[in-house]
C-alpha cells in the first residue's frame, strides 16, 4: 500500500488541517496545532456533499477544540474530487427526478449506498492503516460518525473493522444495513428525524432496534430530513470523549 501523502497544510483557530491522498483517495485530517494529538475519530459525509463540506469541518474543530481528539475524512467514491461513473450519474438523476416528484426514494438510495459502500469500506480501511503509521496519530481506539450515506457507509464498516470503539449513525432507512447493524457491539448513538419526509419513523426505529450494542442511545428529534440539531454534534463529541479518552 501506498503511504500516505499530505498536499496542504492549514491551520485556524487552533486547528490544524492537512489535506492528503492514499491511494488516488483524498481526505482532510484534522488535529490540534499545538500539543498532543487526540484518538481519531473517522467522519463520513452525506450524500452528495464531500470532505470539506460545512458539517464536515464544523464536527471536525468542534472534536478537536471541544473534545481534545483529532478527525478524518475522505471524499466518498463519485462525491467531491472523485469522477463520476456512468452508473453514478443514472443512480443521481434517479434520485433526484424521484425526489423532485414527491415520490419514495428510499429503495433507490439504500441499493445505490450499499454500492458506494462497497467501494468506500476498502478505502477507509486502508487510510486508518496508513494515518495509524504516522507517530502523531498512532495505534488506539476510533470513532466514527456519520449520518445519512455517511451511515450506509459507516455500519459495514465498523462490522468489519475491530479498531473502531465507538459509533454515531443516522438518518437511514433499516432494510439494507440491518445484516451489518446486527454485527455492531460497540456502544453508539443513534439520530433520526421524528417528521424525516424521506425515512419513515418505522425505518429508523427498525435500524435503532437492528444494532446488536447493548449501550445504544436513540436521539429523536422533531424536525425533516435535514433538520438534524446542531447539538447533536456537540452531544456526539462528549460521547466519543467518554468512549475514546476514559
Amino acid at each position: 500500500m501506498k503511504p500516505i501523502e499530505f498536499t496542504t497544510r492549514t491551520s485556524s483557530d487552533g486547528v490544524l488541517e492537512r489535506d492528503f491522498v492514499v491511494d488516488d483517495v483524498p481526505g482532510v485530517l484534522w488535529s490540534a496545532e499545538t500539543g498532543p494529538t487526540g484518538p481519531l475519530v473517522l467522519l463520513g459525509h452525506g450524500g452528495g456533499t464531500h470532505k470539506r463540506a460545512a458539517a464536515m469541518s464544523g464536527r471536525a474543530h468542534k472534536l478537536v477544540l471541544d473534545g481534545g481528539l483529532s478527525a478524518v475524512t475522505l471524499d466518498a467514491p463519485a462525491h467531491g474530487d472523485r469522477p463520476r461513473s456512468a452508473y453514478d450519474e443514472e443512480q443521481v438523476e434517479i434520485m433526484q427526478r424521484l425526489m423532485a416528484a414527491g415520490d419514495p426514494v428510499g429503495p433507490v438510495v439504500e441499493e445505490y449506498n450499499a454500492d458506494i459502500a462497497r467501494r468506500a469500506v476498502p478505502e477507509w480501511r486502508a487510510t486508518l492503516d496508513a494515518l495509524q503509521r504516522l507517530p502523531e496519530i498512532g495505534a488506539g481506539p476510533v470513532g466514527y460518525f456519520g449520518l445519512n450515506m455517511g451511515t450506509a457507509i459507516g455500519i459495514p464498516l465498523v462490522a468489519a473493522e475491530p479498531r473502531i470503539a465507538a459509533a454515531v449513525f443516522g438518518v437511514f432507512w433499516h432494510d439494507s444495513v440491518a445484516p451489518a447493524a446486527k454485527e455492531i457491539t460497540v456502544p453508539l448513538e443513534f439520530v433520526m428525524q421524528w417528521d424525516d419526509e424521506h425515512i419513515p419513523r418505522e425505518q429508523g426505529l427498525a435500524l435503532f432496534d437492528a444494532f446488536g450494542s447493548t449501550q445504544k442511545t436513540l436521539h429523536a428529534n422533531a424536525g425533516r430530513h435535514k433538520e438534524v440539531p446542531r447539538f447533536e454534534s456537540d452531544s456526539a463529541t462528549r460521547f466519543f470523549v467518554r468512549h475514546l479518552l476514559s
